[in-house]
This record gives structure tokens, sequence and C-alpha cells, in this order.
């Protein structure tokens, strides 16, 4: 099981987050790379940079891949079915968790709950007070046409079923994913991996572990 030390970036609440895009840009990434499912095997470039400051937990994600897709639009619309990058996380050992779903144009679908069946989704308002940063570059892998980057700002509050002041010492444990159900090459791609026979991120007995320094 993957361990990851979160580090603190003293950002103020007022930075621009293309300033934040830049500080994360220094923080160590973690590669996505594992696809346990033979079914489908094409891997995309995958890896994020995560740390977080004193009201926000900042996520940044690096992508190459053949195809980019960007249909839906709108707070909680499937955009697994997009090029899509996901945040799974609970805190502590609590069985809930809260699932961070976006498309490469910064579109969220949030829930929270258990397992895959019965999740209760969070509002489009609050949804909306995530802030994020979208933007495409050249692919540098040869085996990639196309690239994107997706900095995300995630206020304490987002994670609603939880009354955070700080997340200095949390303990939490998380995945992180890359897929794209509806593209040419759909593609499943978790940071640690997953035993099951099909395509299933809603899986917390497989999450890795943060620790926020």
């Amino acid at each position: 099981m993957k361990h990851l030390s979160v580090p603190y970036l003293d950002i103020k609440d007022t930075t621009a987050i293309g300033e934040i895009s830049r500080k994360l840009d220094h923080v160590g990434q973690e590669i996505i790379d594992n696809a346990p499912w033979d079914a489908f095997p094409y891997k995309p470039q995958a890896s994020f940079a995560i740390a977080y400051g004193g009201s926000n937990v900042f996520l940044k994600f690096f992508i190459e891949e053949k195809h980019v897709r960007a249909v839906f639009s709108e707070p909680n619309q499937p955009v697994y079915k997009d090029s899509c990058v996901e945040f799974f996380v609970s805190f502590g050992d609590e069985p809930e968790y809260y699932n961070f779903e976006f498309n490469c144009a910064g579109t969220c679908l949030l829930s929270y709950g258990q397992e895959r069946a019965n999740r209760t989704m969070t509002s489009a308002d609050l949804i909306k007070t995530i802030a994020f940063q979208s933007s495409i570059k050249p692919a540098i892998n040869k085996d990639a046409n196309i690239g994107w980057e997706l900095t995300l700002v995630i206020p304490f509050t987002a994670f609603q079923y939880h009354q955070i002041s700080s997340m200095k010492g949390k303990q939490c444990r998380a995945n992180f994913y890359k897929c794209g159900d509806d593209l040419p090459e759909p593609h499943f791609l978790a940071w640690n991996t997953i035993n099951t026979e099909q395509p299933d991120f809603h899986r917390p007995e497989f999450f890795g572990n943060l620790e926020f320094n």
C-alpha cells in the first residue's frame, strides 16, 4: 500500500490560482500508472501533485494522452465518460469517503458515502466553490497526441460532512485515478492498485495512505 506525505504550502486565500498552479509545479509528483485490468491496457501519462494550506487542499494533475473529450459542463454530470481525473478520500478509518471527479475542463462530480450505491450528491453551489484552472499543453511523450493540466483548489468546506479547521497531522486514506470511459481507448488507471475482476474505483479497501504534514 502506498503512503504519501502531503506538504504544507504557505498560500493565502487571496492568491491567484495561476500562482498556486506554478507552486505545485515544484511539489513532487506521484505517478498514476497502475492499469490492473487486462481488457483495458492503454496507459496515458498521468501524475499529480498535492499540498495543502490554511483552508484548502491544492491538487494538480498532469496528463498526456491520445484523445481528449470534454462533453459535460454541469456539476454532477457523468464526467468519468470524458477525459477524467479523480480523487477519492476518507478520513481516519471511517468507511465513508468523498469522490471528487473532474473532466479536463474542470467540471466536477462530487458525492459522499460508503460504497458506489446510495451516495449523497453534493449541491452544485458547494461544488462551484472549488476553483480550477485547466490548460492544454503540447505532448512530450511520443505516444500521446495532446497534454493537459488541471489545477484544483478544494476548500475544506467541500468536505461538508466534516468540520475541518486544519489538515495538519490528519491521517487519510485515498486514491487517485485517471479514466475515460467513452474515449476511443477507454482506460482505468489508479495510483494505488486495485485487485478486482472489473474496473471499480469505488473500493476504499484499496486506498493508499495520506498524511498531512
